[in-house]
């Protein structure tokens, strides 16, 4: 969908934004989203009343079936449509391409979208022996929106293989085996990818953990800092354990004219989203994202169609960064896929990435556009030289890698107008090269690890040792040890290591031993 030039009514903005941390006091996640949206609105007042749609980002800790409806009761918005998402990290950049395209489209003039968590005080409430929040009652659900597919499929159910910190760590020993590192090396260069990172939550008054930690910190096992699931330590993982929220006021431009707050808009230049091979078993390269490649490609082209034919704009014309951190691995992807050195100068995070800024759930990214949307509009537009607009980047993702959504941003207006990525093609390519699953074999058979990790206890016993692994057919499977003799003598070797040696996998399950020597 593209605006028209000089159409305001057709010129997605962003122009207000909010966020909210609550560290002591008892909370549920609307109470937090009601303050960031507050915040949002209030500087923006001619506007509450004009609100065509709220959505509200799926809540992990969730207060009762209609979040955004209680959201909207408590705000005085009447008439607008309420909403909220399917799981995923991705959802709300995705919310905001859908606005800007609806914007663009001439089908919505104001939404607001809003998210947060209060795990912190789930925590508490279950502590206290106190009953549930169940928010209203009485409301009927929400509307549910987005991609509501499952994250795993039946091989990775089969061997328990469920959460993000079992499965992002496979993905980072394809990673660290390619850089030809032991589980040492490799820690120790994600200590020094990360440092940065606290750097920038030490500044944030919105984060979790405002304290800078050096490399050598993040990067050494301690009783503060144990493995979890090989290499990564507590530190390189996201804390789910804040409260925390965030929310974003998107409209058109005509809009912003009527309320006189147009001095605030900040232009949604480009989105584009992207969807990697589903399951993570079927991946025919569990260390690459195909899918944030072609979901950049397709938002620069679309951002260079907006700039003209003089100046195609890529990621060298990108001020600012945030980048999905909830593993060391997502970033590793997405800096290979985005042509981004490790070390740029530009940084990778905005708030401190969701180690230490927090993982608030599915709405870290909200709170990555707000940061991103709130510096743009502080700049007043140009490059540092004067020269030109100044843009930011945020993505946002689902799942293990899975679902991907991608959003440029201007502090003044893209000549051509809001574009939305096209990834038709490239989406059907990468879902193309999935790779057949086997869920067991007929008789014991010798695979190749493909990735691994070793998950480990608080003293640092071997708990389990999920493997992909690839059969001399090319199919590959999930497997588990046989027995915790294969836990330990796994948990004893070098995890990056493991990748493209040998193991056997048991007739009829998803087991695997050690081939005798």
């Amino acid at each position: 969908m593209t605006a028209p030039i000089g159409d305001p009514e057709r010129i997605p903005v962003v122009i207000a934004s909010g966020q909210s941390i609550e560290r002591t006091q008892m909370v549920n996640p609307v109470d937090l989203m009601e303050r960031a949206t507050e915040a949002a609105l209030s500087a923006v007042r001619g506007l509450r009343s004009q609100v065509d749609r709220l959505s509200v980002v799926d809540v992990m800790t969730r207060t009762g079936p209609a979040p955004a409806s209680e959201l909207a009761r408590r705000l005085g918005i009447d008439g607008a449509v309420c909403e909220v998402t399917t799981v995923g990290g991705n959802t709300p950049q995705w919310l905001v391409n859908r606005a800007a395209s609806d914007i663009a489209g001439g089908a919505l003039s104001v939404t607001v979208i809003a998210g947060a968590e209060a795990i912190r005080s789930s925590r508490a409430r279950r502590a206290a022996g106190m009953e549930r929040d169940l928010g209203v009652p009485g409301l009927p659900p929400d509307p549910v929106v987005g991609d509501d597919r499952p994250g795993v499929g039946p091989a990775e159910s089969a061997i328990g293989l469920l959460v993000p910190v079992h499965i992002y760590p496979m993905f980072e020993s394809v990673v660290a085996a390619r850089a030809g590192h032991d589980a040492p090396t490799h820690r120790r260069t994600l200590g020094s990818l990360f440092a940065p990172f606290t750097d920038v939550a030490a500044a944030n008054p919105y984060a979790w953990f405002p304290e800078a930690r050096n490399a050598g910190y993040i990067a050494t096992p301690s009783p503060d800092n144990r493995i979890v699931a090989e290499p990564y330590t507590k530190r390189m993982t996201a804390f789910l354990g804040s409260d925390q929220g965030a929310a974003l006021v998107v409209c058109s431009l005509a809009a912003a004219q009527r309320a006189g707050v147009t001095d605030r808009a900040v232009f949604v230049w480009s989105g584009a989203e992207a969807v990697d091979v589903r399951f993570p078993a079927a991946r025919p390269d569990p260390g690459r994202s195909p899918a944030i490649a072609a979901a950049g490609a397709a938002l620069f082209a679309a951002a260079s169609i907006a700039a003209g034919p003089d100046g195609a704009t890529g990621i060298d014309d990108i001020e600012m960064l945030d980048l999905y951190s909830c593993f060391p691995s997502a970033v590793e992807l997405a800096i290979e896929a985005l042509g981004i050195a490790p070390d740029d100068s530009r940084g990778l995070t905005v708030t401190g990435g969701l180690p230490y800024f927090g993982g608030p759930g599915n709405n870290y990214t909200t709170h990555a556009i707000a940061t991103v949307t709130d510096r743009l509009r502080q700049s007043g537009g140009g490059g540092p030289d004067g020269s030109g607009p100044r843009l930011g980047m945020a993505t946002g993702l689902g799942w293990f890698v899975t679902k991907h959504a991608l959003g440029i941003y201007g502090a003044t207006p893209p000549p051509g107008g809001f574009r939305r990525g096209d990834t038709t093609k490239a989406q059907a390519t990468i879902d193309a090269t999935a790779v057949d699953v086997a869920l067991e074999v007929d008789t014991p058979t010798t695979a190749t690890v493909v990735a691994a990790t070793v998950i480990r206890e608080g003293e640092g016993v071997a708990a389990g040792a999920p493997l992909i692994a690839r059969l001399p057919d090319g199919r590959h499977m999930a497997v588990a040890p046989a027995n915790d003799e294969v836990i330990a003598a796994m948990g004893a070797l070098d995890v990056p290591g493991l990748v493209g040696t040998p193991v056997v996998v048991e007739a009829g399950s998803a087991r695997y031993r050690l081939p005798t020597r």
